[in-house]
């Protein structure tokens, strides 16, 4: 049974539920001081399958010999904590140094941009709870890396110049100095660590460089916002949060819950191994090494990465090439990864086989997402990680041990499940939540977010797997035409075939695509307002705990969670719970129906060549097809050498075994063919087909090679057609 204690801090109470677990794990809310409208009472109630959970008014200040207490008393590994500010979690990272923790034990929920400032106070609670159950879930499937790379060469501070800064973030560790400019408006930041401050000297050489800098604001502040809306208009900017030099002195400054406004400045000195300054002067006359002043081109860009110490990109894919369906003998197969690579980082070296450059890949995951068998898979997040996320978000656990959507009276009366792009898209949702802050037009449902590296990674997989968990509605939110990988409406035909899918099987519209602008929160909110409350209804698909095994059948041996096997999966979940409306699935790309026409002459090609044993030959002359086994990689039909197979895209439900008949259900019979006996021994020794054909193509080389017998040689066994023209041709 779950316990609650309370830890007294005087104006700041940390409330702690705790209960008996695996896991050394434990989750921590706060409300960064008032500001932040959820109910944390609510929110401990609503986090499970972690050790312990607490809460306070002000964690990341006056909580943290608190939170100090409970990590030693449940001897806590890892911290999922609700921080939005980008100070408050600094302040955490060192709090885990602190305490002698890794340094990648704690990973953070936005509960204010995402949830308290663009929703009412119990949906903002709830969605809190569950995005911390999703994170938790996140962790268990996929453990965070324990490489760290070492800080020695490898940091550049910028100054005022947030493209640059952005550019070299996936080289770098990068510091953007603000230098008195407001960034809250600029994407792709995630990886940079923004500093407030004007600069007032920069002193050192490379590798040692100090940059000084001035603020008028310290590092107490939470990012609460009151200052901006209260403070002078143009002289306090929003992130980082800084005052002009020039503001006037006033009771505006009163408003900081932390005293964190000192108008008389604070300097504070931070340490480079680079830095660029598009705005300072050239210390010498034909520069410096490691500083970089005037226009910082792509040239310039591209020394700064060169001058590092020991940079390794990390690996962003996991390849499993015997299963890859590329091709085989000289035949080419799928070509998913390929056509979907934006970068050019899958190449054919041959047509049947494909490699992978991962110095070029840019971990969008379009490749991953298209393949159907499993041959590549993202390391980070894998699609493990990412059902479990998925699956902790539909579901919650009440009083009794029983799964419910959330409880008996959930806050959230959809559950839209939406695949973030952790690029353009999120960032520009944390903006509108920031705005919010200011503007009660910006409110919008409260969709249930799973972040992905680009929404490119996102595939039938994935939003099947989430309406078999019992989602309500899907949305993909994605950069749209500002996609850095795709270019614009890169989900366009994802989003239409699977419309298609959903209404076949029964389930209506189910399925859409927003993408966020950055200046104009107005449309997304019209928009993902009409498709939650108007078009999305209540799922007859239960979200009750449900967990995907990520295969088809038991004796696949394809890697667990690719495309096909996991598509399966999940449709026939949804199948317990719906009528189709139609035998045929159409819109999922995976799966393939054969067509064979009178042509077919039993070759044995197409059964060699497919990479999934779906097909195969009959000792009665027929064609066999397993569908359930079909990623239809289209390998059998560019192979055929008699033209005869056409394969047609869609999931058949009365080809799956489950639906068919006789000794062995998952195989049906594409093409009956006829045995031809062997006219001296009787033996079945070829399809008729199959020796019609051979006769027409080399029959006139050897008329007459048997003179005496009364039939051809091709009526005649390979064993007794050796013995014929050993006896000279005598039958």
């Amino acid at each position: 049974m779950a316990r609650e204690l309370i830890l007294d801090l005087g104006a700041n109470v940390l409330g702690v539920i705790a209960e008996s677990r695996p896991m050394n794990v434990g989750a921590f809310v706060c409300s960064c001081g008032g500001s932040c409208e959820v109910d944390l009472k609510e929110v401990r109630n609503g986090v499970r399958d972690v050790d312990v959970v607490a809460s306070s008014e002000l964690l990341c200040q006056d909580g943290l010999d608190a939170m100090s207490q409970v990590v030693d008393e449940y001897e806590l590994d890892e911290l999922i904590v609700t921080a939005a500010d980008q100070s408050c979690r600094r302040r955490i990272r060192a709090f885990v140094e602190e305490k002698g923790l890794h340094p990648e034990a704690a990973e953070f929920v936005n509960h204010r941009e995402e949830c308290a400032w663009v929703h009412d106070g119990d949906a903002a609670a709830e969605k809190t709870a569950r995005m911390i159950n999703a994170t938790a879930a996140g962790r268990r499937a996929e453990a965070v890396s324990r490489t760290v790379a070492g800080d020695a060469g490898e940091t550049v501070g910028v100054v005022g110049d947030p493209t640059v800064a952005s550019s070299l973030a996936d080289a770098a560790d990068v510091t953007l100095v603000a230098d008195g400019r407001d960034f809250g408006h600029v994407e792709d930041l995630d990886d940079v660590t923004v500093e407030r401050g004007r600069v007032v000297d920069v002193s050192g050489a490379y590798g040692d460089f100090e940059v000084t800098v001035e603020a008028r604001v310290t590092d107490d502040c939470i990012s609460c916002m009151d200052c901006v809306h209260e403070g002078p208009d143009d002289m306090v900017t929003a992130a980082p949060v800084d005052v002009d030099p020039e503001a006037p002195d006033g009771e505006w400054v009163d408003v900081c819950p932390t005293d964190a406004i000192d108008l008389d400045g604070v300097t504070r000195t931070f340490e480079f191994d680079q830095v660029v300054y598009p705005d300072g002067d050239a210390p010498a006359h034909g520069g410096q090494l490691g500083y970089y002043t005037g226009t910082v081109d792509a040239d310039a860009v591209s020394e700064v990465v060169s001058n590092l110490g020991g940079i390794e990109k990390p690996q962003f894919l996991d390849l499993e090439m015997d299963v890859c369906a590329a091709g085989a003998s000289s035949q080419q197969g799928c070509t998913a990864c390929t056509d979907a690579c934006p970068h050019e980082a899958v190449d054919r070296p041959t047509v049947d086989e494909v490699s992978f450059d991962p110095v070029s890949c840019q971990n969008c995951g379009a490749c991953t997402s298209a393949c159907p068998t499993g041959a590549t898979k993202l390391r980070e997040p894998s699609n493990e990680r990412i059902a479990r996320e998925v699956e902790a978000l539909l579901t919650a656990e009440d009083d009794d041990g029983g799964w419910l959507p959330w409880g008996s009276d959930p806050a959230i009366d959809a559950e839209v499940v939406a695949f973030v792009c952790s690029e353009r898209a999120r960032d520009r949702l944390r903006a509108y939540g920031r705005r919010a802050r200011s503007d009660d037009s910006i409110e919008y449902p409260p969709i249930l977010p799973v972040s992905v590296n680009c929404t490119d990674s996102v595939g039938e997989a994935h939003v099947m797997h989430a309406l078999a968990a019992g989602a309500d509605g899907v949305a993909i939110v994605g950069c749209g035409g500002a996609c850095l990988h795709s270019g614009p409406d890169p989900k366009a035909e994802l989003v239409d075939r699977l419309g298609t899918a959903t209404r076949d099987l029964g389930l209506g519209e189910r399925v859409a695509f927003f993408a966020p602008e950055a200046d104009d929160p107005s449309a997304f909110v019209e928009d993902l307002s009409r498709f939650v409350v108007e078009t999305v209804t209540e799922s007859p698909v239960p979200s009750d705990g449900y967990e995907a095994d990520g295969v088809a059948r038991d004796d696949d041996h394809h890697p667990a969670f690719n495309s096909h096997g996991w598509t399966l999966e999940s449709v026939r979940r949804i199948l317990d719970h719906v009528e189709p409306e139609r035998d045929v699935i159409r819109g999922l790309k995976d799966f393939g129906r054969m067509d064979v026409t009178d042509a077919c002459n039993l070759t044995p090609t197409c059964s060699t060549l497919c990479p999934t044993g779906a097909i195969r030959r009959t000792d009665d002359a027929d064609l066999e097809f397993n569908h359930e086994r079909c990623v239809n990689c289209g390998l059998c039909e560019e192979g055929c050498p008699e033209t005869a197979i056409t394969m047609h895209d869609g999931l058949d439900l009365s080809l799956l075994p489950e639906n068919g008949d006789g000794e062995d259900p998952a195989w049906s019979r594409v093409h009956e063919g006829e045995m031809m006996e062997c006219v001296r021994c009787g033996k079945p020794f070829a399809s008729v087909g199959t020796a019609e054909a051979v006769e027409a193509e080399v029959g006139d080389l050897v008329e007459g090679i048997a003179p005496a017998s009364d039939h051809s040689i091709f009526e005649y066994c390979g064993d007794c057609r050796a013995t014929l023209m050993f006896q000279g041709g005598e039958a």
